[in-house]
């Protein structure tokens, strides 16, 4: 029976039918969605049609399959007489080497091409060019004339072992992450060519390096407000749409004037800028739309009267261009930090501020998350768990106090929630009911439990 499978390796769909007595089984390059899976039916479909009235052409539904040269292989063998079953039988050559001989496996450049090929219109700019950079510099020099199937796993073991003894950008080896950043295209193409050849993949059972959790260095609110009073004139609202958005690096300085809706007071995220160039967003989940505080939209409509008429970028350089977040680093970020005496942090650390000041501020963690673009929660928690104010409480007064609230029990030895206490919200309004973000911060941050 026909049907429509998905390889456990590579999430790819393949079609897995029988004609002319053989099981055939021909890969894809799609993913495995309600979408494509519909479209292989409907060609499934077709196929089956095709073979039950003998019209099916096996290398024109499959140009180049292994299978396609099999059959018509077998198909050019001389007809024998139909005597009879035994006759046939006995009348019938032995088959030859040539027919069951498997096709060569291509080199891995070679492979390695044709997968970028097939599979390049599904990436962004920014990630064929670091693919590319990992081709070139890292597995072509070594695997590049091996056959795909004689890759084996002490092969792979090797190189990983040899990735742990390239020096860095900062004179340290590469770090576990970037070490899975480089094997995970090599993985890809070698499970991609074990199910188009047949041969079982030599990346079975290895499994991706640990790494090493970072921390998170987020500003305190008294940091952030001094950055603010002594940046350059001409990036304070650009500093100030940072902090207060958690906008990433490349969302900010690709944003446009038509994405910005001061009517609704949102910023729309629909670009980015990666390398100088203009791409999608990193994610789907990071397509979104950020509710602006009062002091972005001020931030905004300040930028306004500097930009809107020179460029179709919110923030950009003198000809009207992009920002290049390289130079402002060097020549405006770590500048200002050594010069107040902070700590040295990257500027996406600016995005974490946001994200702690609003937690600390009392506001809706899938608020919070929407913001941010993130999918759900679990992101949010995981990284900024410890800097959630109840968090860390493990003692059940939370529940008293909303069963008290309800009524439901008699207060015994329970403090009643403070009269100005403020709940939690989901449009960002915390900071704009009994208090400002800048005092609900400062309260908060003081009770943060770092573990």
């Amino acid at each position: 029976m026909s049907k429509i499978r998905a390889r456990k390796e590579t999430g790819t769909l393949y079609l897995d039918f029988f004609y002319r007595g053989h099981r055939c089984r021909e890969q894809t390059a799609l993913s495995d969605t309600p979408a494509n899976r519909k479209k292989l039916e409907k060609l499934l479909e077709r196929i089956e049609v095709d073979i039950k009235f003998g019209t099916f052409d096996y290398a024109k539904f499959f140009p180049g399959s292994r299978m396609a040269t099999k059959l018509a292989m077998q198909t050019a063998t001389p007809p024998v007489p139909a005597v009879s079953t035994q006759v046939v039988i006995a009348a019938r050559p032995a088959p030859s080497a040539a027919n069951d001989e498997r096709q060569p496996a291509p080199t891995f450049k070679v492979f390695a091409k044709t997968w970028v090929a097939e599979n390049e219109i599904s990436w962004r700019r920014s990630h064929r060019r670091n693919l590319d950079n990992i081709l070139e510099k890292r597995l072509i020099p070594c695997f590049g004339e091996k056959a795909v199937d004689e890759i084996t796993k002490s092969d792979i073991l090797t190189f990983r072992s040899s990735l742990g003894k390239v020096r860095g950008r900062k004179a340290e080896t590469l770090s576990g992450k970037r070490i899975n950043t480089i094997m995970g295209p090599l993985r890809q193409i070698l499970n991609e060519a074990a199910d188009r050849f047949e041969f079982t993949t030599p990346f079975r059972n290895i499994k991706p390096m640990r790494v090493q959790k970072t921390d998170i260095e987020p500003f305190t609110l008294e940091e952030v407000q001094l950055i603010l009073s002594r940046v350059r004139a001409d990036f304070h609202n650009y500093y100030t749409v940072r902090f207060f958005t958690g906008m990433r690096t490349g969302e900010i300085d690709g944003l446009k004037w038509q994405y910005v809706d001061f009517e609704r007071r949102q910023i729309l995220i629909r670009e980015t800028i990666v390398a100088g160039e203009e791409d999608t967003t990193k994610t789907e989940g990071s397509v979104r739309e950020i509710q602006m505080s009062q002091r972005v939209f001020d931030a905004l409509k300040a930028q306004e009267a500097v930009t809107k008429k020179t460029s179709r970028f919110v923030f950009c350089n003198a000809t009207g261009n992009p920002l290049d977040h390289v130079n402002v680093t060097k020549r405006v970020w770590y500048p200002l930090l050594r010069y107040l005496g902070l700590k040295a942090r990257r500027p996406y650390q600016t995005r974490h501020t946001a994200a702690t000041l609003w937690l600390a501020a009392g506001e809706n963690p899938l608020w919070i998350a929407r913001q941010l673009g993130h999918a759900s929660t679990e992101m949010l928690i995981k990284v900024y768990g410890r800097f959630v104010p109840n968090l860390t409480r493990q003692d059940g007064s939370a529940f008293e106090r909303l069963l008290l609230q309800s009524g439901t029990v008699q207060q015994v030895g329970v403090d009643a929630p403070a009269a100005n206490e403020v709940p939690a919200t989901q449009d960002g309004s915390a900071n704009a009911t009994t208090t400002s973000i800048s005092e609900a911060a400062v309260a908060s941050q003081k009770g943060f439990h770092h573990e």
